[in-house]
């Protein structure tokens, strides 16, 4: 990846740090690359976690998407994809327009810190919004 692309996640991951009153813990942070707006130019999806939101032991995944345009990236959407007692979510890969997770939900039984329910979901960018489509009852990839 290029610096100048590094440096455009990096600065957009921090200001919603800021806004979050939380810190990235960057080494979750996944990258996946492929055209997600159907214009044939590679596209970054980027997987980020921002705990400690205003002092708390709390965190929430999101899930960002970056357009090239004119050889530089821009952010052009995010959405909450997990976090503490929602769910854990796993950036695998992006392809036909599609940015792939692995999820892991909560069973009945589960503690706050430890999903194990075994799922898969993908993100797919419609007008600047990143939607969700869940595939029906969808094993995980990996097992």
């Amino acid at each position: 990846m290029q610096d100048q692309d590094t440096a455009a996640i990096d600065a957009f991951i921090a200001r919603q740090a800021r806004m979050a009153r939380g810190e990235e813990y960057k080494d979750a942070r996944k990258i996946a690359v492929g055209d997600l707006n159907h214009d044939g130019v590679a596209d970054t999806a980027v997987l980020y976690t921002i705990e400690s939101q205003g002092g708390s032991n709390n965190y929430t995944q999101y899930l960002a998407v970056f357009v090239r345009i004119k050889s530089a990236l821009k952010a052009v959407a995010h959405v909450a994809v997990g976090g503490k007692s929602y769910r854990s979510v796993e950036l695998t890969s992006v392809s036909d327009n599609f940015i792939h997770l692995d999820t892991l939900d909560y069973a009945p039984k589960d503690a706050a810190c430890c999903p194990s329910k075994k799922g898969v979901t993908d993100y797919v960018l419609v007008s600047g919004v990143l939607r969700e489509k869940k595939r029906p009852h969808a094993q995980s990839r990996h097992n």
